[in-house]
């Protein structure tokens, strides 16, 4: 499949400018990504399972964080709004906080649940194994009440707000009526200060009235109800997506088949061909589509634009081992270097 960016290079370039500096707050389930690299050489005599001699080992910010590190990477000033546990990796996760110059006063401290973590070990660029620590759901309703009173009075010191669902907690139907109330007042709205949503399963009852939703393709069919085998598969299912969110805004990931924007009333839906180059690891490709595409709206960037930034970033991550953020010089040095073919 031939790579067709329809976007101008100056128009790209212009929007990843104007977003530097842009306040966005992100609300999600954090987590701390921790890697083992090494490699390996021999069979274990104890098991029939690879021995790794470790090299290296490495703490990466996760889940919500890793949006916010995408975020961060392309110069936007950032609040995070989650929960950690009172534990050696919640201190870790406090630590790249500081050292990324994130906004920390909304993460609280749970010390009845564990700091979600997921441990990957990785031999000559491949995954071995992934080792999760994890308790769903927070236990004191009194940390609930206050969490969500918390993050409603952040909301309007940000241009954008990004809630990253990945099912663990953090965002409560309690929130998501605090959410709702603030798009119906105007707080939150495309024009002023648009809410992108990343979805998760758990939760798919109680979202309505984002003003962008970004599922990816099993996310859309368990919500939709359809199978999606082709572009017109995609499209329907955007619609009946959109309708039971309440959403004006779907951007729909389809891996290999590239990426979907489609609008609540079917006009003029945009199907973006993948950028990927190689794929050598689709973690965190999701998190930089979420993180480019809602910068891009914060600045009132057009669904075509943002849709194409989206797409190159998420092509330049899947070209990495690892979750990877996409900084403001890869993005721009991929911009200045499209060949004319895809312009």
């Amino acid at each position: 499949m031939k790579f067709v960016v329809q976007s101008s290079r100056e128009e790209l370039l212009d929007v990843i400018e104007k977003v530097r500096n842009l306040p966005v707050m992100v609300v999600g389930d954090v987590m701390l990504d921790r890697y083992i690299w090494g490699a390996v050489d021999r069979i274990s005599p104890e098991a029939p399972v690879p021995v790794v001699l470790v090299k290296k080992k490495e703490d990466r910010l996760g889940g919500a964080g890793n949006t916010v590190r995408n975020l961060r990477a392309l110069g936007l000033q950032v609040e995070l709004c989650g929960f950690i546990g009172d534990d050696e990796e919640g201190q870790t996760v406090l630590r790249l906080l500081a050292e990324e110059q994130i906004g920390r006063d909304g993460v609280i401290v749970d010390s009845s649940v564990p700091t979600i973590s997921k441990t990957r070990v990785i031999a000559h660029n491949q995954q071995v194994v992934r080792i999760d620590r994890e308790e769903v759901g927070l236990k004191h309703e009194a940390l609930r009440s206050g969490f969500d009173a918390l993050v409603d009075s952040k909301i309007d010191a940000a241009k954008v707000v990004i809630i990253s669902d990945y099912g663990k907690g953090a965002i409560s139907e309690s929130l998501l009526k605090r959410f709702e109330s603030a798009i119906k007042s105007g707080r939150i709205s495309r024009s002023h200060r648009p809410l992108m949503l990343d979805p998760h399963p758990r939760n798919y009852a109680l979202y309505s009235g984002a003003t962008a939703v970004k599922p990816n393709r099993k996310e859309a069919e368990e919500a939709s109800g359809i199978k999606i085998k082709n572009k017109q598969d995609a499209i329907k299912a955007a619609q009946i997506v959109l309708e039971r969110w309440k959403s004006e805004i779907l951007v729909l990931s389809l891996a290999e088949d590239g990426m979907l924007v489609a609008t609540a009333g079917g006009t003029d839906p945009i199907l973006i061909d993948t950028a990927a180059k190689k794929v050598a690891d689709v973690s965190g490709a999701g998190d930089a589509v979420v993180a480019v595409f809602a910068a891009a709206m914060g600045v009132g960037a057009s669904l075509r634009v943002a849709g194409d930034l989206a797409n190159i970033a998420a092509g330049i991550v899947v070209g990495e081992v690892g979750t990877v953020p996409v900084d403001y010089d890869q993005l721009r040095h991929e911009i200045l270097n499209l060949p004319v073919s895809a312009l």
